[in-house]
């Protein structure tokens, strides 16, 4: 996937609200597909992040604290990758939903949004919508003294996104695991790098060495004491993929 055409701008993908306030702009870069149709993505802060694509949107962890999401279009599709408080949010999902959207999530979350969601387990693939299909890609710790953050028997889920002909990977919390090092072929990747609950600078150095995604946007990070190292992080990557750093703090 090449990116000639990049659109890099604060977006208004919000209706004004009724008290006359200032519309609440999101940086988002807008990308062509493998097909050639522009895509949109949107960055709200932390994890969560919304897709645009001919007219559909995305959710990805929508938390309130992040985003007025009830002044935001409603969705089609809604991810959740796993139930941590930055992750799951009941109540932005009930602000982004409407009778059509699907939610997506983890078998964990399911249970805690009480069977108003689609559970997928990592390796399962399913088409939740016309416009696109996912795969869910098993997220988790590796380290040892780590097991109590994101443990693999909870069956956490990154999801792997085709749209447009283009592969989408946003890899949720966890580490350098073999089931992320093994996929191919990825136009876009988000991986998270946060200490200690995700990967260090050079965890996800190796990721994505191993993934050689055509775009890499570090994602997850801040919200700890532990700064993340993203100038190292950049030149640790040069030659190798474009690495593009967002306001996600």
């Amino acid at each position: 996937m090449k990116h000639p055409k990049t659109t890099i701008a604060l977006r208004t993908f919000a209706a004004a609200a009724d008290c006359g306030a200032p519309l609440r702009t999101y940086p988002t870069d807008t990308l062509p597909t493998r097909t050639g149709a522009p895509l949109a993505i949107t960055f709200f802060k932390h994890a969560s992040l919304a897709i645009e694509y001919d007219g559909r949107r995305i959710y990805v962890d929508p938390i309130g604290q992040y985003a007025d999401y009830a002044s935001l279009p409603k969705a089609d599709l809604i991810l959740v990758t796993h139930s941590h408080y930055d992750h799951l949010d009941p109540a932005a999902i009930e602000a982004l939903s409407t009778c059509g959207t699907t939610v997506v999530c983890d078998r964990t979350s399911a249970e805690e949004l009480g069977g108003k969601a689609r559970a997928m387990t990592p390796g399962e693939k399913c088409r939740p919508c016309d416009f696109l299909t996912v795969e869910a890609v098993a997220a988790y710790n590796t380290s040892a003294d780590r097991q109590q953050f994101h443990p693999r028997e909870r069956r956490d889920c990154g999801y792997l996104l085709e749209i447009g002909g283009s592969r989408i990977y946003i890899a949720s919390d966890g580490e350098n695991t073999p089931e992320m090092k093994a996929l191919r072929d990825i136009d876009i990747a988000f991986l998270p790098v946060n200490q200690p609950y995700t990967m260090t600078v050079d965890q996800a150095v190796d990721a994505v060495k191993a993934i050689r995604p055509a775009l890499f946007y570090p994602y997850h990070y801040g919200e700890v004491e532990e700064k993340t190292d993203l100038d190292r992080l950049v030149r640790e990557l040069e030659g190798v993929t474009e690495v593009r750093i967002r306001p996600m703090e």
